[in-house]
């Protein structure tokens, strides 16, 4: 083979550039695409097993290369079940176009023949600002018969009163059991709705989405609906490298990839938000969410499929909720994600448990949670050992080798996946990305997979509570140690009297990629320094256009600029005579006549609101949250967004400035509900359009058991 890769070193490269153009580009083909890169993986597996790994001497040579070797072909694993499942995505649109269609038919011909929908919002701490877009957005969905139960387990005073004067029906529990699970089993228990739909706390539905969603059921096969977590603000990666206008969050390649390729092989899976669940299916797998694990809904699809139920994926935004609001965020969400899911392996309702088909099996194993991390280690750790210590991963390797085996690999996995998962798959940014969770994701993984029980369920912080230092200092710290590990041992091996390299041939090889690593480890380093999120609230483009009606007659009419729930940015085409303190008056379509107080004057124009009236404010709401939001909906080549990443390094703030306290004044201070189960029901559509309402009559619907 050393033969081959000596007088035809680019023949590889050659060939599946053309393989690549010609699948991806000029014949789209995803078999063609998966092929070519399932062929260069065995091409190049042959190569490694056969050719560098020194079989004949002893432990002390082998243990390095076959440690290596063992890190790589698990990443290649899970690499091939990547690939098979981006092989066959499925677009439910149409499907989805049909069930509403019959629906809305239905529905004009006798609102009684749609099903009742009991609909679930889990919350334990969420802020007033968070969770009251959620049940506003509930209350608005465009169904005859939405339930719209707020489940608290936080038992908080002022959330009872926020459901009973809106209208939502509001239940607690006497204890915390099972965490979210366990609050969702407890209203299982109080509800009979034959359909389930359930949001986390800062998820608002648009109006649409039962219409959306519903029509599927029409199958029996069907247990669960899910469609994917969009978001209206921006993650961390985002803001604190400055590219919120060059690249989409993270998360779009799982939800607008990944799970269309699951859900072509029946193995899409519930998110714990934004999904409908068919309440037989709870009644089949014993009557509720398994609470084996602090993943409760990947369990739950595991149980579904074990009873023949299959969860649909509809790749369509038909829910807005935040995305991290800081690192620290970030972190508390994706940790629980990784010890859920290694959790799970351990279960007998998991995927190692009986009753699953071998595709179940491997599609549901959390591997890449390890291997991922692995990878990104060992990619930054192996040319530092190698110059350090003289720990060379393999054997029996020069550039013409690198040419023929390596460089195709590295290619077709980047490559191929970006073509295959076009605006969504982003390589370099996905690389710095895992490269940065690595040093905090992986340890807990690694724990979990030997101690796996015991596990607290912790909720992610929203709003108020997101906070966090203006620093990641672990990250930090061992990103720049790494970098000062590598930049030493380019020094000492360039200097032949100090050089501890034997293999000096390899150096141009281990130099490049050196470099690149400390280019990665410098854009870690630039995530850990967290950037303020300035702004109480998010703000929108306007849709429409706005009427500024001024005290001294002006008028001032524009569609350009953007709004949030607090105020208006609105520019107009010359400065006017408003004055910074001035009151104004606002007309915005489909909300009504708002008031506020000019705090910006010239040709952008800032608007403070001043609501006199609660309904106007929840319109306002409804209106900004229950349609489609289209803050992260840029979808960029990766050619644009490998570019925008790398001009972070001479371009980016790197000042660590304290965040603005945000306000809370919304989120009264109170002591617990006393420990027992309450059920406030909800009012009913009717009741819902008058606009007056008192609460007290309410208050015989408070049952205690």
């Amino acid at each position: 083979m050393s033969g081959i890769a000596t007088t035809a070193p680019f023949a590889p490269l050659v060939l599946l550039a053309g393989l690549l153009l010609l699948f991806g580009k000029i014949w789209p083909s995803r078999a063609g695409l998966v092929a070519t890169i399932g062929c260069t993986i065995l091409y190049y597996l042959q190569w490694r097993i056969t050719q560098t790994i020194p079989w004949g001497e002893g432990a002390d040579k082998l243990w390095w290369p076959l440690t290596c070797l063992f890190v790589e072909s698990a990443a290649l694993f899970d690499g091939i079940i990547l690939l098979a499942i981006l092989s066959r995505p499925r677009d439910r649109s149409a499907e989805a176009d049909a069930g509403e269609a019959r629906l809305r038919s239905a529905w004009d011909e006798d609102a009684g023949l749609l099903p009742a929908v009991d609909i679930f919002i889990a919350t334990y701490n969420e802020p007033r600002e968070v969770l009251e877009k959620t049940i506003l957005g509930c209350l608005s969905l465009e169904w005859p018969d939405a339930r719209v139960w707020v489940l608290d387990d936080g038992r908080r005073p002022w959330v009872r009163d926020l459901c009973v004067a809106k209208g939502a029906g509001y239940i607690n529990r006497p204890d915390n059991r099972g965490a979210k699970a366990g609050n969702i089993n407890h209203a299982l228990t109080v509800t009979d709705a034959p359909f389930v739909a359930v949001f986390d706390a800062d998820f608002v539905p648009r109006r649409d989405f039962l219409l959306r969603t519903m029509g599927f059921f029409d199958s029996r096969r069907i247990g669960i609906v899910q469609v994917p977590h969009s978001f209206y603000n921006h993650d961390p990666m985002q803001t604190n490298l400055g590219l919120q206008q060059a690249m989409p969050d993270d998360q779009r390649f799982f939800f607008e990839s990944i799970m269309p390729g699951r859900d072509g092989w029946d193995a899409a899976f519930c998110c714990g938000s934004n999904s409908v669940t068919r309440r037989t299916l709870f009644e089949s797998i014993g009557g509720g969410l398994p609470e084996g694990s602090i993943t409760e809904d990947m369990l739950l699809t595991l149980a579904s499929l074990r009873q023949g139920y299959v969860t649909r994926y509809l790749n369509e935004p038909l829910a807005y909720g935040l995305a991290p609001e800081s690192t620290a965020a970030f972190f508390v969400q994706r940790q629980r994600w990784a010890q859920g899911a290694i959790q799970i392996l351990y279960l007998k309702q998991g995927p190692l448990g009986p009753g699953l088909k071998l595709r179940y099996r491997l599609l549901f194993l959390p591997s890449a949670w390890i291997t991922q991390g692995l990878q990104s280690v060992f990619t930054v750790l192996t040319p530092i050992f190698f110059m350090l210590f003289n720990l060379a991963p393999m054997v029996g390797i020069n550039l013409e080798a690198v040419v023929h085996y390596v460089l195709p690999l590295i290619i077709a996995m980047l490559s191929g996946i970006t073509l295959l998962a076009p605006g969504r798959y982003y390589p370099l940014a996905a690389q710095i990305l895992s490269l940065f969770q690595t040093f905090r994701i992986l340890p807990v993984a690694l724990q979990t997979l030997f101690r796996p029980r015991g596990l607290v369920f912790k909720v992610t912080p929203k709003g108020a509570d997101a906070g966090g230092s203006p620093w990641e200092s672990t990250i930090l710290s061992a990103s720049l140690a790494l970098i000062a590990l590598s930049f030493a041992g380019l020094m000492i091996n360039a200097n032949p009297d100090y050089r501890i390299v034997s293999q000096v041939g390899l150096m141009p090889m281990v130099t490049f990629w050196t470099i690149v690593n400390m280019f990665m480890l410098m854009l870690v380093a630039m995530m850990c320094l967290e950037k303020p999120r300035v702004r109480g609230e998010e703000r929108f483009a306007l849709r429409q256009g706005v009427t500024l009606l001024g005290e001294q007659g002006q008028m001032i009419r524009s569609d350009k600029g953007d709004i949030s729930i607090s105020g208006l940015g609105l520019e107009v085409a010359e400065a006017t005579d408003l004055r910074v303190g001035d009151r104004v008056e606002i007309i915005l379509p489909d909300i009504g006549l708002l008031r506020g107080f000019v705090r910006r004057s010239g040709r952008r124009i800032g608007i403070e609101f001043d609501f006199h009236s609660e309904q106007l404010r929840d319109r306002l709401i409804v209106a900004l949250f229950t349609d489609e939001i289209r803050i992260n909906a840029l979808r960029p080549s990766a050619l644009a967004v490998a570019i925008a990443v790398a001009k972070r390094l001479w371009s980016a703030d790197l000042r660590i400035v304290e965040a603005p306290p945000r306000a809370t004044a919304l989120t009264p201070a109170s002591d617990k509900l006393s420990a027992m189960t309450r059920v406030i029901a909800p009012w009913e559509k009717e009741e819902r359009k008058a606009p007056v309402r008192i609460a007290a009559t309410r208050a015989g619907n408070d049952r205690a058991a």
